[in-house]
């Protein structure tokens, strides 16, 4: 049952008045005399989760969104009972919990108002379901905006908005189109200059209400289960994002060629097929790491299997592509062909490892193979058993990554586009319907497949990429955006998505660049590529029912601007694995929003097009058809235009010229941007030189490079390197001091230093206080200069 609305006040119950107050060690509980248990639990001092139950006891604790792993531990933690109110107190945050009927508020330790419950929980007796809709409602003052909630098709900021989450197969979804593939029940409220977050971790359907409904109530509710709820206070949004990064989980390192241009369609066979497509890659000299392999590539879709009328010798053409410098990458689906021939079908039935109805038998639904059962990923033996399928795939064949696709779940021919409710889950342990296991069936699905992967790369790095998932799937996998469209409103789709998925913890995203279903124009294929190559995942995929969606399917003109961009994705390598780093060391996202960047700057709130990509690029897509340039706003600083070198400054709405081959790229004043020469394939060439684009800046600017073996985890026991370039700009003057940290040794051993914008002409110039010769650093007239990797402190003097 959908509750259309969230306020069915003849139905609600509420808290009464508490009766009974207890503490723990890092918990507070308050009993009410209608049986109501609110359990608040400090986990950080700005990080407090509350609990609620309606039956007089809480069920077991267990999620598969937090991670073991997350930060814990407080400075500070009180109650005292006020007249009318209990006060939790840590050091950064006001708790108060209201004795006659339960509702909280949360203050700064300054006393300004974070968050106040309006009705605050409430509850919905549901007999339908033999449970409860639990309900929670908020005050929102006037100005507060929203942002987060994954992958929703929408405009960022959400404030008047009403979203569901349960994920669902949505071919060919449209803009506002509700529900998508990703359940990410995780939203920012940017209140005045305070920035705090709430995540609802209940995986059932559940719903958010950003004063959509009411004007100054936010509200979020689900169709069953506790209400179960973080909060993490900023004041900065890089605050609430990290908080809720780490309490979910970060990913390992990804190999760095899966932050190469990856090249899909609907479906690559036979083999031949798949050899043309690679060798006209490196004809054409467009860089290309990946190829991957859809349902075709397996005998009836069997997953497991190959077909071998189409790719007779696997192991032979996986080989040969890696020579050429591609990585296979093949799909698998959760359902499993019921077929007595078939091995995977029988150890599953063997084993009793299928999803089952209510009442006993198997759960049977279509999908491409035709009749199917389905693994119960929630399920630990399930999962040990599917991850040890992986064998053949990875270890003998060669595999290097693996994609999973239909995962929400995805039934075909029933209208609900999924199982059954009454299907059963063992959820660890913790039995349940599918009305509980439905959101995170993707998730364990993913995290099943990572466990295999991982397990026979080794002592490689595992590449997974999901449709669907819930909190925290990031530990396991990449992700995409789903069946998107060719048409130049999903070009605008595609760049809010992303964004919003970075903002919500899963930054390893990227969508069907062209879009997956109809047939984009080279006009609309260059402008998304120019687009995906700023994504962390960089992807082509294509249905293929309406034509060839390759960079050269479009003429030479297409083929020009596709190789310039992802030429340019290559040289960046460096920076983006930088980024990678940043995100899983600190939980920084990839791509900032504006409002992310700048909260205080309330022009950014509304901003949707424009993202910081990493710390120092701002990147603006052009997303008309037919333009010469665009209107965008550039925020707080100065900034190089990438194309001109031109200095502006920010903090303004401008217009900028554009060719079809750019889009608005600004660099910011004062970054060092290092570059690697272009490959065809990461790993093509040894780095013998590292570039760095130095832009200059009156004051100071910190910079960051990251680098390691690219693949392998020698990086987890200090065999990496860190360094921290610091640039001080002054009148006549401009200082580089490097911090390096680490114990790898990358193979190149000096550093190309190419100098925008000096206010100077170069008079001399100190390595490590010791003068030099401009003709011994190979300084040119472009301001270009040659130095020693290891040098400390480069003093370059102006007149």
């Amino acid at each position: 049952m959908i509750i259309n609305t969230e306020l069915e006040r003849k139905g609600d119950l509420y808290p009464s008045k508490i009766i009974k107050f207890s503490k723990e060690v890092d918990s507070a509980f308050f009993h009410t005399d209608n049986n109501v248990i609110l359990k608040i639990t400090v986990l950080r001092d700005s990080l407090l989760r509350f609990r609620f139950t309606a039956k007089g006891y809480f069920s077991s604790d267990f999620s598969y969104a937090i991670d073991e792993n997350h930060s814990r531990g407080f400075n500070k933690f009180e109650v005292t009972e006020e007249e009318e109110y209990y006060k939790i107190l840590t050091s950064k945050l006001e708790c108060h919990i209201h004795k006659s009927d339960l509702r909280t508020g949360i203050y700064d330790i300054n006393g300004n108002v974070l968050l106040e419950d309006e009705q605050g929980f409430h509850w919905e007796e549901i007999y339908e379901y033999g449970g409860n809709v639990v309900k929670m409602s908020k005050v929102s003052p006037d100005g507060e905006n929203f942002y987060g909630l994954g992958d929703k098709a929408t405009h960022l900021n959400l404030k008047g908005k009403r979203l569901e989450n349960w994920a669902t197969d949505q071919y060919a979804y449209q803009k506002d189109q509700e529900p998508l593939y990703k359940a990410v029940p995780f939203y920012i409220g940017l209140n005045g200059k305070d920035a705090y977050g709430v995540f609802f971790d209940n995986t059932f359907r559940s719903f958010f209400d950003f004063c959509h409904e009411r004007r100054n109530v936010t509200s979020f509710w689900a169709d069953g289960g506790e209400m179960n709820y973080y909060f993490f206070y900023g004041p900065q949004m890089q605050e609430v994002v990290t908080s809720y990064t780490d309490l979910t989980g970060k990913p390992e390192l990804p190999p760095m060629w899966a932050l190469g241009y990856h090249q899909c369609k609907w479906s690559y066979y036979p083999e031949s097929k798949v050899k043309e497509i690679t060798s006209k890659f490196r004809e054409l000299q467009i860089p290309c790491d990946a190829i991957y392999l859809d349902i075709d590539y397996m005998e009836g879709f069997r997953c497991f299997t190959w077909s071998k009328e189409y790719f007779p010798d696997p192991k032979r053409m996986v080989a040969e592509l890696a020579e050429d410098g591609f990585k296979t990458i093949v799909i698998i689906d959760p359902g499993i062909k019921i077929d007595p021939e078939y091995s995977v079908y029988n150890e599953g039935i063997e084993n009793d490892y299928f999803c089952k109805r209510a009442d006993g038998p198997y759960m049977k639904g279509k999908v491409w193979p035709g009749e199917c059962n389905f693994p119960d990923y929630t399920n630990p033996a399930v999962r040990e058993w599917w991850a040890g399928l992986f064998k053949e795939l990875v270890a003998e064949i060669g595999v290097k990554g693996v994609w999973n696709d239909m995962n929400e779940p995805a039934v075909m021919e029933v209208p609900t586009k999924t199982f059954p409710l009454d299907v059963r889950h063992d959820y660890d342990g913790h039995p349940c319907s599918h009305r509980k296991a439905h959101n995170i069936y993707g998730t364990q699905m993913a995290r099943a497949t990572y466990e295999g992967v991982k397990r026979f790369s080794y002592p490689k790095r595992p590449f997974i990429i999901t449709r669907s998932a819930y909190s925290g799937a990031q530990r396991y996998t990449s992700s995409w955006t789903g069946d998107n469209v060719a048409t130049w409103e999903h070009l605008w789709i595609a760049n809010v998505q992303v964004q919003r998925m970075n903002l919500s913890g899963m930054g390893f995203t990227g969508s069907d660049i062209g879009g997956f279903a109809e047939q984009p124009t080279g006009e609309l294929y260059a402008r998304w590529i120019q687009l995906g190559v700023f994504h962390p995942f960089c992807r082509t995929h294509s249905s293929g029912h309406h034509g060839e969606q390759e960079p050269w399917a479009f003429g030479q003109e297409v083929i020009d601007v596709t190789r310039k961009f992802i030429e340019l994705r290559y040289e960046l390598l460096p920076y983006l694995y930088t980024m990678f780093w940043q995100y899983i060391d600190e939980g920084l996202p990839m791509l900032k929003p504006l409002f992310y960047y700048d909260q205080e700057d309330t022009q950014t709130h509304y901003r949707t097009d424009e993202f910081i990509f990493g710390n120092h690029i701002l990147v603006c897509p052009i997303l008309e058809p037919n333009a010469v340039g665009r209107r965008m706003y550039i925020p707080k600083g100065q900034w190089y235009n990438f194309w001109t070198n031109e200095l502006v400054t920010g903090g303004r709405e401008m217009w900028v010229d554009t060719a079809f081959d750019q889009i608005p790229i600004f660099v910011k004043a004062g970054a060092i941007i290092p570059k690697y020469p272009v490959q065809q394939y990461v790993g093509e060439k040894e780095i013998e030189e590292l570039t760095l684009d130095v832009y200059y800046t009156e004051g100071k600017e910190t910079s960051v490079v990251f680098e390691d073996a690219q693949d392998g985890y020698d990086y987890t026991k200090g065999r990496y390197s860190l360094r921290t370039f610091t640039l001080t700009g002054k009148e006549n003057d401009l200082v580089i001091r490097q911090h390096t940290e680490g114990k790898y040794i990358p193979t190149y051993s000096t550093f190309k230093i190419n100098l925008t914008g000096l206010p100077f002409k170069v008079q001399s110039i100190e390595v490590d206080n010791e003068a030099v010769s401009l003709e011994d650093l190979k300084l040119n007239i472009h301001n270009s200069l040659t130095i020693s990797k290891d040098f400390s402190e480069l003093h370059i003097k102006g007149i």
